[in-house]
C-alpha cells in the first residue's frame, strides 16, 4: 500500500465520521425544534458514522502492519540494543 492511499483511507475515515455525528445531532435536534421527526436520509446519514470509525479502524491497523514490516526491513532490531 502507497503513502497516498493510506491517507486516503484516513480521510474518507474521518468525512464519513464527521457526516455521521452530523445527522445524529439532526436525527435528535429534528423532532424538539420542528415537532416532526426527521426525514428517512437523516436516518440513513447516520449510517455514516459507523462506517466511518470501521474505515479509521483498518486505517489504524494496516498503518501499523506497514510501520512494522518497514522496521523489520531496515533491520532496526531494539531487542538487541537491549541486551
Amino acid at each position: 500500500m502507497r503513502k497516498g492511499e493510506g491517507t486516503l483511507l484516513l480521510r474518507v475515515a474521518v468525512g464519513l465520521f464527521a457526516i455521521g455525528l452530523i445527522a445524529l445531532i439532526v436525527l435528535f435536534l429534528a423532532e424538539p425544534i420542528t415537532g416532526e421527526t426527521a426525514p428517512l436520509f437523516v436516518y440513513l446519514l447516520t449510517m455514516c458514522a459507523p462506517l466511518g470509525f470501521l474505515c479509521g479502524l483498518i486505517f489504524a491497523l494496516r498503518s501499523g502492519r506497514r510501520a512494522k514490516r518497514e522496521a523489520d526491513r531496515s533491520g532496526d532490531d531494539d531487542t538487541a540494543q537491549l541486551e
